[in-house]
C-alpha cells in the first residue's frame, strides 16, 4: 500500500480560492476563512418555542415555565410538560433554554397550589414595569416563606437530577424568584426575596448542576443593598435590556446598566469560563438591525456584543414577520460574531508512517467567547473524492473549550489516525463535531472549505492511497 502526499506532507486541493499556495510553515498547509453561518449550535439569536418556520436561522427555542406546572407536592413532580418540550424541540435539530418562574403580569394559578393551601402569602396588584406593553395584574408570594424556600430547594434538586447535563437543554436561566423570574420586583421592591433566599437559591443551583450552564440575572458583588453577592458562583448571567441599557459610556453612567453591574462585581472576565445570555429589549425588537438603528446612543448591537461577549439572546423582533433584505443581512453578520466561531487556520497530514498517519490543526477562536461545552465529539474522516463517501472515522479526544477569542496564537490540535485498512483510493481529509444529541445542528467551522465535500465535515487536506 502507497501514500501519495504532497510536499510539505500536506496535499493542497487544486482549488486556488480555498487553498492557498503550500507554502507552509513547517508542512501545515494554510485554509481561507469564511465566516460560520449565524445558526451554529448554542449560540445565537433564540425566538421563543415553535417559531413561524424560515424567519431567521437559529440552534435555539426559548421556553418559560411556572413553578406549579412542574411541583405538586413537597416532594412530588410531574416533568411531562417538559420532556415534551425537549422531545419536540430537539425534534426540529435544536436545543432548549428553560425558565421556570413564580409570578408574571397576566398568568394566575403559577405558584403550586400545595403552597398556598399551606398558608403562604400572596401579594396581588397591578404591575406597571411592563414596557411597552400595558400594566397587568401579578401575584407575588412571601419569599421568606419558610415552606416556599424548603420548596425552592427541593425543586432545584429534582430539577438538575433529573436534566442536568441532558444533551437536549443548552442553558438554564436561573429564574424562580422576581417578576418574569428576573430577579427583581420592580417597583415594588418591599416584595423582593432577601438576601438570604436568593443565596439558598444559588447554593442549591451550584449543587444540582454541574453540566449543564446555569445564568442568573443580574452580576452583584459585596455589600449591595438588595442582592446577595453572586461572584462566588459558577454561573454565567443573562442581559435582559440587551442593546437598551447595557454599555456604560459618558452619556450612560447608569448604575442598574449590565456592564455597570459587571464592573461592580469584578465579573467583566467571567465570560472566559461561563456564558452571557440575554434578551434584546422589546423596545428596539428589530429595529435593532436597521441602519440607522433604533437603540439608544451608544447602546450598538456590535458594540455590546463586544463588551459583553454575548453568546445567545432572545429575540422576538427577526421571527415575528418576515424582515427586509438590509435588516436581515445585517442581522445575520451580527449575530455570526456572536459566541465562538472556529477557524481552523492551517492543517497538516504526515503519513510517513502509515499506521500512525497525523492529522494536526491550528485552530483560531474569531468569535467573542468560547464554547462553554465539553461533552461535544470532535472527529477525523476520510471522504472518498469523488462521490463525498464517508469510508472511514476516528474519535478523537480533542476539546473545543478554553479556546478564547483573545489568544495571541492559535490552538493546536493533533492525533494519530491508522490507515492499514483502508482501500485504495482518493480521500478528503476532513473534521466534524457533530451534535451531542442525534438529529442536532452540528458545529460548523468558519472555513471555506466546510462541507466542501461532504456535510457537515470540514476538510483540511487530502490523500492518496495506492
Amino acid at each position: 500500500m502507497r501514500f501519495m502526499i504532497a510536499a510539505a506532507t500536506v496535499l493542497c486541493l487544486g482549488i486556488s480560492s480555498l487553498w492557498p499556495t503550500c507554502q507552509a510553515e513547517e508542512g501545515f498547509a494554510p485554509l481561507a476563512y469564511r465566516p460560520a453561518p449565524a445558526d451554529n449550535p448554542l449560540k445565537g439569536l433564540v425566538p421563543y418555542s415553535r417559531p413561524a418556520a424560515g424567519r431567521f436561522p437559529h440552534s435555539m427555542e426559548f421556553k418559560y415555565f411556572p413553578l406549579s406546572e412542574f411541583m405538586i407536592g413537597e416532594n412530588e413532580f410531574r416533568w411531562g410538560t417538559l420532556e415534551s418540550l425537549l422531545e419536540e424541540v430537539s425534534g426540529r435539530g435544536k436545543h432548549a433554554i428553560v425558565r421556570v418562574y413564580l409570578e408574571y403580569p397576566g398568568h394566575e394559578n403559577v405558584i403550586p397550589k400545595f403552597l398556598i393551601d399551606g398558608g403562604l402569602k400572596v401579594e396581588r396588584y397591578l404591575n406597571t414595569n411592563t414596557q411597552p406593553f400595558p400594566p397587568k395584574k401579578i401575584e407575588t408570594p412571601d419569599y421568606s416563606d419558610a415552606n416556599l424556600r424548603k420548596a425552592l430547594g427541593n425543586f432545584i434538586a429534582a430539577f438538575g437530577k433529573k436534566y442536568d447535563g441532558d444533551p437536549r437543554l443548552a442553558y438554564v436561566t436561573a429564574g424562580l424568584l422576581g417578576t418574569w423570574g428576573e430577579w427583581h420586583t420592580h417597583p415594588r421592591y418591599e416584595l423582593w426575596a432577601n438576601k438570604e433566599v436568593q443565596t439558598e437559591v444559588m447554593q442549591a443551583y451550584a449543587i444540582a448542576f454541574k453540566k449543564t450552564p446555569i445564568l442568573l440575572r443580574y452580576p452583584m458583588g459585596e455589600n449591595d443593598e438588595r442582592y446577595a453577592p453572586t461572584k462566588s458562583y459558577p454561573f454565567g448571567y443573562h442581559d435582559d435590556s440587551f442593546a437598551y441599557s447595557t454599555r456604560v459610556t459618558e452619556q450612560t453612567k447608569h448604575d442598574y446598566y449590565f456592564m455597570a453591574q459587571l464592573t461592580r462585581a469584578k465579573l467583566t472576565n467571567v465570560w472566559k469560563q461561563h456564558p452571557i445570555g440575554g434578551e434584546i429589549r422589546p423596545e428596539v425588537w428589530g429595529c435593532v438591525f436597521d441602519t440607522p438603528s433604533c437603540v439608544p446612543q451608544d447602546q450598538s448591537f456590535e458594540l455590546c456584543v463586544d463588551e459583553t461577549h454575548a453568546t445567545w439572546l432572545m429575540d422576538t423582533g427577526m421571527f415575528r414577520k418576515k424582515a427586509s433584505q438590509d435588516r436581515y443581512e445585517n442581522a445575520v453578520k451580527q449575530v455570526q460574531r456572536m459566541g465562538y466561531e472556529f477557524h481552523i487556520e492551517s492543517a497538516k497530514i504526515d503519513a510517513t508512517k502509515r499506521a500512525k498517519t497525523l492529522v494536526a490543526i491550528r485552530i483560531r477562536n474569531r468569535g467573542v467567547a468560547p464554547f462553554y461545552r465539553d461533552d461535544w465529539q470532535v472527529n477525523i474522516g476520510l471522504i472518498e473524492k469523488p462521490g463525498g463517501k464517508l469510508v472511514k472515522h476516528w474519535s478523537t479526544t480533542w476539546k473545543l473549550t478554553g479556546i478564547l477569542p483573545s489568544a495571541e496564537e492559535p490552538a493546536f490540535r493533533n492525533a494519530t489516525i491508522d490507515l492499514r485498512n483502508v482501500p485504495p483510493g482518493h480521500y478528503a481529509v476532513a473534521i466534524s463535531v457533530p451534535s451531542n444529541f442525534n438529529g442536532g445542528i452540528s458545529l460548523r467551522f468558519a472555513n471555506q472549505s466546510q462541507g466542501i465535500d461532504r456535510k457537515p465535515w470540514a476538510t483540511i487536506g487530502s490523500l492518496r492511497i495506492d
